[in-house]
């Protein structure tokens, strides 16, 4: 850092002697400027000592390498044209794995790898993101970061052991405004060994993942082949005209009185928000994008942005009938599911949830200078091609942002547009520390925070996984438009 110098006056009286008066405020003078730098240096190095506190706080928070001693679990994808009922009796024509959308429902268990062989029988190439597992950097799927596209006939194996327990999704990673849309992705869920001794979610009763996403449907009941559009860049995205969860409509679970349900939500959507509302049902805040919370709170006032991942906590109600589930983000409410209870009442099983005790408070970290400050712009380009910066740059322009793993990192994003932007991290989680400017107590971390119009968010991160990491917008049409950077992690 630079510091300003400063010219000194030398002050004489009359007799051409030093008057006490000058000798007095010469040495005031000095003492304030030796005060002064103390305060500097001791800033400096308190700003070190913070630092290290804030790590210290993190250790342990999550694993910094898979347990591994697992079963070898191995899985084969297809990814290709097929088609599926959506809506009035119609089959839609989508891109699916093996036949479904959403794909096969994955599973494993934590310390097992999984070995994952993808063919490519599309007409166009692709990948496929793990989006929120820790895995290996050249398995991340990112084309031309991380891995080159599996062109149509072609394969690709995917092999890791995820280090974290949770709810995750698989997706694909190229042209996303249209592979996504049309219906490349699955859920992938990490569970805990098995101990019904000392393991809570052997106790659910159900434990149900929910993939809710929205489709733009043409009078013909066949997807908007209009991708990527001018309107979709410059707005929210690409928002469909018919919304289902596991791609269908009136999703319904059926359940009796007093039983516990685990419920995984995830957003699969190119660009919808969802706020589900679950009415009369009490439901508890037990993860959030794939990691267990630090506390558990009530789930009301939950937000979905795309690629975010809830799991909650439900008892059942002694009182039968259907308890709705409604999306209530949008101005106009959209039905999303439905839990029906009916039936003879069993006993509730008593258990806490689990928690993470390792989340760290880092309230002390507001205190903490940004390492890194993002700026979201747009602009117009050919009077009709909209581009989306970060820090004036569009993918694969611009600086990758350096961070030093094991080290805390404190990031600044600043939206100064009116569009929603869920910036989605690769390969790391973090902590939100404050929005727009005031402190945030989120007893979590995250992969995945949504960025309203003009908000300006603070988070905290100590990277474990080196390697050259994405950072992006998970509105499908943003990110294509450039809204991409990279985080180079050594």
């Amino acid at each position: 850092m630079k510091v300003k110098s400063t010219r000194w006056a030398m002050v004489f009286d009359r007799s051409g002697s030093w008057s006490l008066r000058s000798v007095v405020i010469g040495a005031v003078i000095g003492l304030v400027a030796v005060l002064a730098l103390i305060g500097f240096v001791g800033r400096s190095l308190g700003d070190g000592g913070l630092r290290d506190e804030l790590a210290a706080e993190f250790a342990g928070a999550y694993p910094v390498e898979p347990a591994g001693g697992g079963k070898r679990v191995e899985i084969n994808l297809v990814a290709s044209p097929s088609s599926i009922e959506i809506t009035g009796g119609v089959e839609t024509n989508v891109w699916s794995y093996n036949g479904s959308v959403p794909g096969p429902a994955l599973t494993a268990e934590l310390g097992d790898t999984l070995q994952i062989t993808v063919r490519n029988d599309l007409p166009a190439a692709t990948t496929i993101h793990w989006h929120g597992v820790r895995v290996p950097n050249g398995m991340d799927g990112v084309p031309d970061v991380n891995q080159p596209r599996i062109a149509p006939g072609e394969e690709f194996v995917y092999e890791y052991t995820p280090p974290d327990a949770g709810t995750f999704w698989y997706h694909s990673h190229t042209d996303g405004s249209e592979q996504l849309e049309r219906g490349l992705y699955g859920s992938l869920v990490i569970t805990e060994p098995v101990d019904a001794d000392t393991d809570s979610s052997a106790a659910y009763d159900h434990d149900v993942v929910w993939m809710i996403d929205d489709w733009l449907l043409g009078e013909d009941g066949q997807i908007d082949p209009e991708f990527d559009t001018a309107e979709d860049r410059s707005s929210n995205g690409r928002w469909g005209n018919v919304i289902t969860v596991n791609s269908g409509i009136d999703e319904t679970l059926e359940v009796q009185p007093g039983q516990r349900i685990r419920l995984r939500l995830i957003n699969a959507s190119n660009g919808r928000v969802y706020a589900p509302d679950l009415g009369d049902l009490s439901a508890k805040l037990i993860s959030v994008d794939g990691l267990t919370v630090g506390r558990v709170d009530s789930a009301e006032g939950l937000v979905l942005a795309p690629g975010n991942r809830a799991d909650l906590d439900i008892t059942v109600p002694d009182e039968v009938g259907t308890y709705a589930i409604i999306d209530g983000y949008d101005s106009v409410p959209h039905a999303l599911g439905s839990i029906v209870v009916a039936g003879e009442p069993v006993e509730v099983v008593a258990f806490e949830p689990a928690i993470n005790l390792g989340v760290p408070d880092w309230s002390s970290a507001i205190e903490a200078p940004v390492d890194h400050e993002l700026l979201f712009e747009t602009f117009v380009q050919n009077e009709d091609e909209w581009i989306w910066t970060i820090n004036g740059a569009a993918f694969p322009d611009g600086e990758p942002l350096q961070l030093t793993k094991g080290e805390f990192t404190k990031i600044k994003l600043v939206n100064q547009t009116h569009p929603l932007h869920p910036m989605h991290f690769h390969g790391q989680f973090f902590k939100v520390l404050s929005r727009n400017g005031e402190p945030v107590d989120e007893p979590f971390f995250r992969d995945t925070i949504l960025l309203e119009g003009s908000d300006v968010v603070e988070v905290g991160m100590v990277p474990l996984d080196a390697g050259e990491w994405i950072l992006h917008c998970h509105i499908q049409e943003h990110a294509e438009a450039g809204m991409i950077t990279i985080m180079d992690v050594s």
